[in-house]
């Protein structure tokens, strides 16, 4: 990847609002208008990469974050977008109408990196990156939430074509490692991939915010998957602050920091 890419992505996962958005997974009803503000001061601070999806809110994130892109200067913007199988159509071109429908909301004709989402089905997939690469669409391939032997399988896939994957992008925080016993985050410094984080604060629950007398918004993803372990949470963010005070840093600095110096390779995080 690029080595002007910087550090931290910002995920767009929470904007926007229906299937798989910012109100049901998280609980967050933010205007556009907040997010605007957002946006800008990313830019101002350099961080310029957005990562997103054409399933976040039933597209709505791509929208929002493409509204902004629009009036602003494209060539300073990295976008980062998903293709999501399970929303796919039964038609043979599925892929390039959801990169199509991605484009359109993003403003843009180029993709700096498109993810296969999933593994659904690596053998039909994977091939069908192989036009949109070869024909300037995307600029660089990603795979996410691909276990070891998929990841090899798509790059096996791509290299008959002379292409490859340039990011791998997994699930991986102090509370879940499974990339590094798998063997992943290895695979991926030997074949000079970019390994992206996400979920490196585990949705809010690293940041200290959350705990068992203020908990996670009811009735939403996140509050499903992290209130019944706010009590078991507790110590190991008590022992983020203590880290923290050595370093006037927040129990979310550090669990952030922990990861960007993973010694694992070439790593970004999707915060």
């Amino acid at each position: 990847m690029n080595t002007t890419i910087p550090k931290i992505a910002l995920g767009a996962w929470s904007w926007g609002a229906g299937a798989a958005g910012g109100d049901q997974v998280f609980g967050n009803h933010l205007a556009e208008a907040d997010l605007q503000l957002v946006f800008e001061k990313a830019m101002e601070c350099g961080l310029n990469l957005w990562d997103t999806a054409a399933v976040y809110g039933e597209g709505s994130s791509e929208r929002i974050l493409g509204n902004f892109i629009r009036n602003g200067n494209r060539e300073e913007v990295i976008i980062s977008t998903k293709f999501t199988p399970q929303i796919a159509s039964d038609s043979p071109e599925a892929m390039q109408e959801m990169l199509d429908g991605s484009k359109a909301r993003l403003h843009t004709d180029v993709m700096d990196i498109y993810w296969i989402h999933n593994p659904m089905d690596v053998e039909r997939w994977t091939p069908k990156l192989i036009h949109p690469a070869k024909s300037g669409q995307i600029k660089k391939i990603g795979v996410s939430n691909h276990n070891l032997s998929e990841i090899k399988r798509v790059n096996e896939i791509l290299a008959a074509e002379g292409l490859k994957v340039s990011a791998v992008q997994n699930h991986f925080s102090l509370l879940h490692r499974s990339s590094e016993r798998a063997g992943i985050l290895d695979y991926c410094k030997e074949n000079g991939i970019t390994f992206f984080a996400y979920m490196v604060l585990e949705q809010g629950a690293l940041t200290g915010r959350y705990n068992e007398a203020h908990p996670f918004p009811a009735g939403t993803g996140r509050g499903h998957a992290y209130n019944p372990h706010l009590k078991e949470l507790s110590a190991l963010i008590g022992e983020l602050s203590v880290i923290g005070t050595r370093f006037n840093a927040s129990p979310a600095q550090v669990a952030t920091a922990w990861a960007i110096s993973f010694p694992k390779g070439h790593f970004r995080l999707s915060a």
